[in-house]
């Protein structure tokens, strides 16, 4: 059984606070949403569980073991970052024979077909990769590596449609066959929502929310009308936020819903998660 636990982490770069006492239990096998606005900490995060910064208070434990300068505890996370970290003229195949030094457990069959599923071709060189190409690059590798913990950091930059759909299936049916760990960081939250088990979200260096998907929309509802109706079903209700077009609003709650007390001329739907995204995170 693989467990990763942060404990009471905070980050500071000399007078800013990245992340204030943040404290989370990833569980075994399940793919965990990150969301959280530019800035809010995200990648702060990831790159603390890597190790390849540390932290001002605190400590990330995998399986019990601080993950600081912690071999055998890094060789079970592998994090596909924004940023390129191997040799630009190194080709494909090479960064693959160069990876399973690291990782020994890496595929590169199996690493070899999904370049050939995405078109990719083995001896083309990194630096030659466009922005596409290099997010489908680090995701075989991420996809390849059979670790118990994988960290995504915008996987799909750069991606058009097809590929995204490709990259989501192609990661669905990896998770089914060799279930992991998986903690996707993404604004593409709308694409995203459809395999996220749980989501965490980060606003300004504090943690807000870590739940379920399903218990975070079980939680909320959209309530729409005229203003006047809508204004005065919501009164004393926590509102998230509200869309206004001409006489109509649209406004989102959290809370319990009474279907029995909605006035005639009121319309309930449930929001996707990005619309509760972007209001618990604009609040």
């Amino acid at each position: 059984m693989s467990q990763m636990e942060i404990k009471n982490i905070t980050k500071k770069f000399a007078d800013v606070t990245a992340l204030e006492n943040i404290s989370l239990k990833l569980e075994e096998n399940k793919i965990y949403g990150l969301l959280g606005r530019n800035g809010a900490g995200k990648t702060t995060l990831l790159n603390l569980i890597t190790n390849r910064i540390f932290p001002t208070e605190g400590e990330i434990l995998v399986n019990g073991e601080n993950v600081i300068e912690n071999d055998n505890a890094l060789s079970k996370i592998y994090f596909m970052a924004e940023n390129n970290y191997y040799p630009e003229n190194m080709t494909v195949k090479k960064a693959f024979n160069w990876t399973k030094e690291f990782y020994t457990d890496f595929d590169s069959e199996y690493a070899a077909e999904l370049c050939e599923k995405f078109s990719l071709k083995l001896n083309q060189k990194i630096k030659t990769l466009s922005t596409g190409y290099t997010s489908i690059f680090k995701m075989i590798l991420a996809l390849s590596c059979n670790v118990p913990f994988v960290l995504l950091d915008e996987p799909v930059l750069g991606l058009d449609a097809n590929h995204r759909d490709l990259f989501y299936k192609e990661l669905l049916k990896n998770y089914s066959e060799k279930p992991k760990t998986i903690i996707i960081s993404t604004h593409l939250i709308e694409e995203a929502a459809d395999i996220i088990e749980d989501v965490i979200i980060i606003k300004s260096g504090k943690l807000i929310l870590n739940e379920s998907v399903e218990s975070v929309l079980s939680q909320g509802y959209a309530i729409t009308g005229s203003i006047s109706a809508v204004d005065g079903f919501t009164a004393g209700k926590n509102i998230l936020g509200a869309d206004t077009i001409g006489g109509i609003k649209c406004a989102y709650v959290l809370g319990h819903l009474d279907k029995a007390g909605i006035p005639d001329g009121l319309e309930v739907t449930k929001p996707d998660l990005q619309k509760l995204f972007i209001h618990m995170t604009n609040r």
